[in-house]
Order: structure tokens, then sequence, then C-alpha cells
């Protein structure tokens, strides 16, 4: 499928005039795979959950965000493609426009697929998530390890969408810090809470 077509829900969502989220150039990235996980403070506070597969970032909504514990199994519910360039997004999205509300980056970094079949071959990690599991190794600022996403049977989120599940994979050790209080929580990039990016956004 074209980059553009892959980008079309995204854009046919925003008005570019009124929003500073970027539009995309859809030029791929050299080197190792990215992801970005984000604090979006709309409607409902959630965290945004990014993965880069070819010229996109895959995306998922996790209400209560990753977590480091094995034990947690997080609902993450599917939504648009997003660009490449919206691992660096941070910023306010004016008030009646799509997602309105203040976002941070709150971890990025690179991830390692590492999705395999049966007889332990490697699987090409965009037809993992077509099938519906997938892991992988991030190596974030904050998030580290093995974790899977996994469609559930028939599952479906709060509204009727498809849901999955991320989960940190239990052959590594649990860390002290999940998914923080979003409110305290301090951007990976600039190291501003979701408060200190709005007041900032009003003072421009």
């Amino acid at each position: 499928m074209a980059e553009r077509d892959r980008l079309r829900d995204y854009r046919g969502k925003r008005d570019f005039d009124r929003t500073g989220e970027p539009r995309g150039r859809g030029a791929a990235a050299g080197g190792a795979p990215r992801f970005v996980v984000q604090i979006h403070d709309a409607s409902t506070m959630h965290f945004d959950f990014r993965l880069q597969v070819g010229d996109v970032l895959k995306s998922w909504s996790v209400p209560k965000g990753p977590s480091a514990d094995p034990k947690d199994k997080r609902l993450a519910v599917p939504t648009e493609d997003h660009p490449l360039e919206y691992e660096e997004f941070e910023g306010v999205i004016p008030s009646g426009e799509y997602g309105g509300g203040t976002v941070i980056v709150w971890d990025h970094g690179t991830y390692e697929p590492l999705s395999h079949d049966r007889q332990g071959r490697p699987v090409d990690f965009a037809e993992s998530l077509e099938r519906g599991h997938a892991t992988f190794r991030l190596s974030g600022a904050k998030l580290h390890g093995e974790y899977a996403l996994t469609r559930f049977r028939g599952g479906r989120g709060g509204d009727g969408e498809e849901a999955w599940l991320l989960v940190k994979r239990s052959g590594d050790a649990a860390r002290p810090h999940g998914a923080p209080d979003p409110r305290r929580a301090r951007s990976a990039k600039t190291g501003r809470t979701l408060a200190q990016v709005a007041s900032d956004a009003a003072g421009e």
C-alpha cells in the first residue's frame, strides 16, 4: 500500500493550518526502527504507543500506559497510522481539532523485531502484526526489554474497536518504574510536564 494511502486517515482528520502536528514527508528513516510513547491529555488521558513499521508509525492507544511488570496486561486499541515525524511531536493540539489537547514524548528510542514462526524462523514484522502477534525488544530512555502485542480473538475495546494487549515478556525482570502518574511525568525529549508544555504554548 502506498505511503499516501497509509496516511490518508491521519491527514483526513486534521487541519494542518490549525494544528502543529506534522503532515508527514513520507521518507523512511534509516537505521534501527524507532518507537515512541506519548502522553496525550485529550478528552481522556491516555498513552499513545507507536512502532515504526516501514514508512509509518503503527499506533495504539494504551489507557494505562506500558508497564515494566510482566504481570500487567495493558489494553491497546489501534488508531490510525502516523507519519515518522510524529515521534518528535510535543505540543498542544488546538481545541476543536481531532485529538485536541496536550502531548508530551514520554519515551522514545529504537526497537528490535523478534517475531518468529513455530519453527523458529524470523517473520517479517509487518506480517506478524497482520497475524495478530508481534514480539520486540525496546531500547528507550525509560522502557527496556522484550514486549509483545497480541490481538484478542474477537477482542474489542470500549467503543467496539479491535483490541490488543501490550505485555512485558516474563523472561525479563520487572523494573520498579512502569507508567507514571501522567500529570507528573516528564518528557524524555525536553524534561517538561504536560502542564509546562501547555503553559509554554499559551505564552507563545
